[in-house]
């Protein structure tokens, strides 16, 4: 007897792993059928929340049907009904631009300065509530144009109305090899700090200082392709001895929310820069941020992020050539907080020196999936290995 049911517990078990299956979407421009990047998908029935990558592409799995939305700034927002798609586990999803050519001054009696302020201080009021995220982490780390280094992992963020944040590790990775003189640098990249940059916008503290007038051309236009929003240029005077950096903040000016952010530097800017001759000294080559938030009701939180840095490190005898790309791509939210114990806590700065964990693909279906270029180069540092 106690066979038999553990064989129909055995037989019940695999039933409903198998109904769940893998699917993918590809997000397109339809007009000019190109794939549209930085896509959000929205996988209703699980809130499971995804990016397409270059190839316009994300993947998830699924037991059963589901509604899905789509949506992108420059787009309108597309909810697709599951029988629509026929079942194909294999489909595109193609969106129209909103392009409403608003992109004309707009006029303020409040000075863009005063406007930023209240921007940052409501936006990371909001993000400083009780929340967690699961993020989907990774970074790529290239010396002397040639990539030596990757690491990925599922992490979880834990918001407790405070700037600080709780991180817990669920899965991760590493492949490759570094050189002793430069592994140092790479472990400067801290996960939390990283994290609390994102939620109370460290990144705008040189803009509200009251001498940034003096440096920084600030304009605000409205949307090209989104009457919703609002968008800030904040560009150096050409007379600026410090400022170099480029800023581009999309806002919703009713809701007080920034919902994106980019800052760079162009190469003339970079040119500004005094070059350093010292041991272990950085001369910047180039440098790129791009961070986006969701607003979903009365929920507001992280959606994702890229970064670029590249420099020149001085060493002794030679001159090393950096550059690492990070990005953190929200794959759900949840206002429940997860219980833990104290020993869980992942307390280092980054994933560098944690061992492998790997119990899932997680990389191919939680949140972001890598393109075919950066398949081949992960595995190529996994076979090194």
């Amino acid at each position: 007897m106690r066979k038999f049911i553990l064989l129909l517990f055995v037989l019940f078990s695999l039933t409903v792993f198998s109904q769940e299956e893998q699917y993918s979407i590809v997000v397109k421009d339809i007009e000019t059928q190109l794939p549209i990047e930085n896509a959000t998908v929205v996988i209703l029935k699980t809130k499971q929340i995804l990016s397409s990558n270059k190839e316009g592409k994300v993947t998830f799995m699924l037991s059963g049907g589901s509604n899905v939305q789509v949506s992108e700034t420059n787009y309108e927002t597309l909810t697709v009904r599951w029988t629509s798609l026929n079942g194909d586990q294999k489909f595109v999803v193609y969106l129209k631009s909103n392009n409403t050519k608003l992109d004309e001054i707009v006029l303020s009696k409040q000075s863009p300065q005063k406007v930023l302020q209240k921007l940052v201080d409501n936006s990371s009021k909001k993000l400083a509530a009780s929340y967690r995220l699961k993020v989907y982490v990774r970074e790529f780390f290239i010396m002397d144009n040639k990539y030596s280094y990757y690491n990925d992992g599922l992490v979880n963020f834990q918001f407790s109305g405070s700037p600080s944040t709780t991180l817990l590790v669920e899965q991760n990775r590493s492949y490759g090899l570094l050189e002793s003189d430069v592994s140092a640098d790479l472990r400067g990249y801290d996960l939390n700090n990283i994290m609390k940059n994102y939620s109370d916008f460290k990144y705008f503290d040189p803009l509200l200082d009251p001498k940034a007038k003096k440096e920084y051309d600030f304009v605000i236009r409205g949307h090209a392709k989104n009457k919703d929003y609002y968008v800030m240029y904040i560009t150096p005077f050409d007379k600026a001895k410090e400022a170099v950096d480029n800023f581009e903040i999309v806002y919703d000016p009713e809701k007080k929310l920034i919902v994106e952010f980019k800052i760079d530097i162009t190469p003339q800017n970079l040119d500004k820069l005094e070059e350093k001759t010292e041991v272990n000294s950085k001369n910047l080559t180039k440098s790129y941020i791009d961070v986006s938030y969701r607003v979903d009701g009365e929920d507001y939180y992280l959606l994702g992020s890229n970064e670029e840095i590249a420099y020149n490190l001085i060493l002794k005898d030679v001159t090393k050539k950096i550059q690492v790309r990070n990005s953190f791509t929200t794959t759900h939210f949840n206002r429940q907080n997860f219980t833990y114990k104290e020993s869980d806590v992942f307390k280092e700065k980054s994933l560098f020196n944690k061992r492998n964990k790997i119990l899932t693909n997680y990389w191919d279906i939680s949140g972001f999936v890598a393109t075919d270029e950066e398949k081949a180069i992960i595995a190529s540092l996994d076979y090194k290995l």
